[in-house]
């Protein structure tokens, strides 16, 4: 998001920390070797204070539990830095993220813009916020009878189990979202990273119910990667993709045209064994090719083990390919083998699967994933699902197993040639060319870009006339 605007010719810093930085760095250099007006400014992660080792300064799927707090508590305790860095920096208006609730009172002191960012879509923000004013889930017999979410575009239905546990029962994530919410209503709006005909009615909803301002500019991805270099700087190493390019690229090259699944569950997915050996065996038996994303599980040597050993069978038989660790999503989807995901519905996955117009078999698992499987499911009606029921928390296991067969149904709705299947390909295909004109001169994306950004400059303008 910041290189969009950067893009559009508005000088940007990023401020972050060192380690975080080396995530998108690559990317920063690149378009400041474009001539872009971008930096990044980098703060001290106060690892110190907090007993945290030097090099962790965000979370993922193997960062300890007693950890997680402690990284928290570092979001506040850099306030009075970030506060100062404002100060210095003199910013005509800020673009914070949502965990950030308190620079909404640092804009309205130095008299600029605070523009909060969601990395959601407008159907997740738009259903939390309708199951908080309502509580239709308190109305159930059951965690597993179905209710519909009041006060949508559409009628869609979930149950208890399926719901965040901060909207299912009142905890500490409660009051959080609570603040950002009071924040985001004190804001100058805020920007997502959708596009209007992916989730018109939704867009429309949820600037009426928030009475806010809001701007979708996405799809992200498709504005600023716009060539192999751009895909290839996001997240790795020169090298750790110079080995990886010899394999994967390699062997999808030699598959035909729409013949490979890409399985993928995102950075912070975290599977038990038994459900391993479930999603194994149902991408053995589908009978089609498949590019699994996996990852060392440093709780679980019996997880390591069983996945090496599948790896080495499906290589033999040139079935399946294993990625471990990270993979370069965007250039995977945009090989012509791919035919399909199965995905956590993680709304960037879902964003990117969009750009390349592929159907997707979903399989949500934690944060607002289970809103995101209704609009590519229901309401889009360009995916599949498994069936999972039941929603946990990204550091934990959960008691859900979904079985080998019900993995295999929906891999097979959407990859054996089906009235179904053509169906969703189609509507897929539809959404892709939309997607592209999104961000193209005239727009949906572009206009709204315009749009902000001349109300940011009319802003300033003032300010200065005053």
């Amino acid at each position: 998001m910041a290189r969009l605007f950067a893009l559009h010719d508005v000088e940007v810093t990023i401020i972050t920390t060192k380690y975080n930085s080396t995530i998108f760095q690559n990317s920063i250099d690149l378009d400041s070797s474009r001539g872009r007006s971008i930096t990044t400014h980098i703060i001290d992660f106060p690892s110190s204070k907090l007993g945290l080792p030097i090099g962790i300064e965000s979370f993922n799927v193997n960062t300890p539990r007693e950890m997680i707090p402690k990284i928290y508590t570092a979001i506040f305790i850099l306030q009075p830095e970030i506060e100062h860095l404002f100060n210095v920096l003199k910013p005509d208006f800020i673009v914070t993220d949502m965990f950030y609730p308190w620079t909404v009172e640092v804009a309205e002191k130095l008299g600029i813009p605070r523009i909060m960012f969601h990395g959601a879509s407008y159907l997740a923000r738009s259903a939390a916020h309708a199951v908080e004013q309502y509580a239709p889930h308190l109305k159930t017999q059951s965690d597993t009878e179905k209710f519909v979410i009041p006060n949508l575009p559409d009628e869609l239905m979930m149950t208890r189990l399926q719901l965040p546990d901060w909207l299912r029962s009142h905890n500490q994530y409660t009051d959080l979202m609570k603040v950002i919410k009071e924040s985001e209503r004190k804001s100058f709006g805020s920007v997502f990273n959708s596009f209007y005909e992916l989730e018109s009615d939704y867009f429309d909803h949820y600037k009426r119910v928030m009475g806010t301002k809001s701007w979708g500019l996405g799809p992200v991805s498709l504005w600023v990667n716009q060539d192999d270099s751009d895909k290839a700087a996001r997240g790795y190493s020169k090298e750790e993709e110079e080995e990886k390019e010899e394999g994967w690229l390699k062997w999808l090259n030699s598959k035909p045209e729409c013949s490979v699944l890409y399985v993928s569950f995102g950075s912070m997915n975290k599977f038990p064994f038994l459900q391993l050996v479930e999603i194994a065996h149902a991408l053995e038996d589908s009978g089609h090719n498949f590019i699994w994303v996996v990852r060392k599980n440093e709780e679980n040597e019996e997880s390591d083990v069983f996945l090496e050993e599948f790896e080495k069978r499906v290589r033999e038989s040139e079935k399946g390919y294993l990625i471990w660790g990270w993979a370069p999503q965007l250039l995977i989807l945009e090989n012509q083998a791919i035919g399909g995901l199965v995905s956590h519905c993680g709304w960037n996955t879902v964003v990117e699967s969009v750009n390349v117009g592929l159907p997707t078999v979903t399989w949500p698992l934690f944060a607002e994933h289970f809103f995101n499987e209704k609009l590519v499911v229901d309401v889009l009606r360009i995916g599949v699902s498994v069936g999972a029921k039941e929603w946990r928390n990204w550091n934990e296991f959960g008691s859900e197993v979904v079985k080998r067969e019900d993995i295999g149904n929906a891999i097979g709705l959407m990859m054996n040639g089906g009235e179904e299947e053509i169906g969703m390909r189609k509507r897929a295909k539809e959404l892709s060319v939309a997607a592209k004109k999104a961000v193209q001169v005239g727009g949906s994306s572009y206009n709204n870009m315009v749009e902000l950004i001349q109300e940011l400059k009319s802003i300033k303008l003032a300010k200065v006339q005053a």
